[in-house]
């Protein structure tokens, strides 16, 4: 049963290491008081955005993803173990799932089917992620559309889309898991998840269905917010009458250093900086 007076939600989009840019916007957002009652993310914006739930964006700061790059700069290092050792050392503390904390929402993509399961669990799957990169570049949906159903847990839901201290990390890698360059698979339980990209990249629709009246989505590309990455269904500034209002970079990211898997510490400071920019534009609008 939905909650009753429900107002603000702020969403946060997918992007890998091009989250900086939404981390960045939740951190103005943060220093200028503003409070949702709700937060929601996707992929590399889990952590930063329950940091922001407990309103401590800006204490995480753009330190969270410059630990990362250096992992990534250690030998045979991976994005998987780039994402369970953030996890493992930035999750969020139990106030996140305290009741008087804003509802706090993480996006994921359940597999739905055996054989996608086998595939995307075993040895086959960085094979299959390529091929969906291919798809996506034809928005080819089809593979998505037969395989998975996206699935949004939240702190407040019961049932088992309920997020909680026990669940978080695994709930978190799940959301953050790409098929063509994360090679550990992702469970919830005993069930298999991979990526939220693939069909959701920003929560921000799925607020409104929660019961939310306004929604604030954080884009980290320019131009077009698209639902998912198949780019058939682009996000507007309304969904059922309820304005959703986007704040999205100048530029890509890449100008700027920061490109999905790959930054360096100017790009990522310069990425956060720019975020920031763009929350207190927003605020100041």
């Amino acid at each position: 049963m939905l909650r009753e007076n429900k107002s603000l939600a702020i969403a946060c989009a997918s992007g890998s290491f091009k989250g900086a840019f939404a981390h960045g916007v939740l951190s103005a957002l943060e220093a200028a008081g503003v409070r949702a009652d709700a937060y929601a993310a996707a992929s590399s914006s889990v952590i930063p955005t329950a940091w922001a739930a407990i309103g401590k964006a800006t204490e995480l700061g753009v330190d969270y993803w410059l630990a990362g790059l250096q992992v990534l700069k250690q030998p045979n290092v991976g994005m998987s173990q780039i994402v369970l050792g953030g996890i493992a050392h930035f999750s969020p503390n139990k106030q996140l799932f305290e009741p008087e904390t804003p509802e706090y929402f993480v996006a994921t993509s359940a597999v739905s089917t055996p054989e996608a399961a086998s595939e995307t669990q075993g040895e086959k799957a960085r094979r299959l992620g390529r091929r969906l990169l291919v798809s996506a570049g034809k928005k080819d949906r089809s593979w998505v559309d037969e395989h998975l159903q996206l699935a949004v847990f939240g702190t407040k839901l019961g049932g088992e889309l309920h997020l909680d201290a026990s669940s978080f990390d695994e709930v978190a890698y799940a959301s953050s898991r790409m098929l063509h360059a994360w090679d550990i698979p992702a469970w919830i339980g005993t069930k298999p998840y991979i990526d939220a990209s693939y069909t959701c990249l920003c929560p921000a629709i799925e607020m409104i269905e929660q019961g939310y009246q306004e929604v604030v989505a954080i884009a980290n590309e320019p131009g077009t917010l698209y639902r998912d990455m198949f780019q058939l269904e682009a996000i507007s500034t309304h969904y059922q009458g309820v304005p959703i209002h986007i704040i999205r970079p100048d530029v890509d990211l890449k100008e700027l250093g920061v490109n999905f898997t790959s930054a360096t510490e100017e790009g990522l400071f310069a990425v956060y900086r720019h975020g920031e920019e763009k929350g207190r534009e927003f605020i100041n609008r």
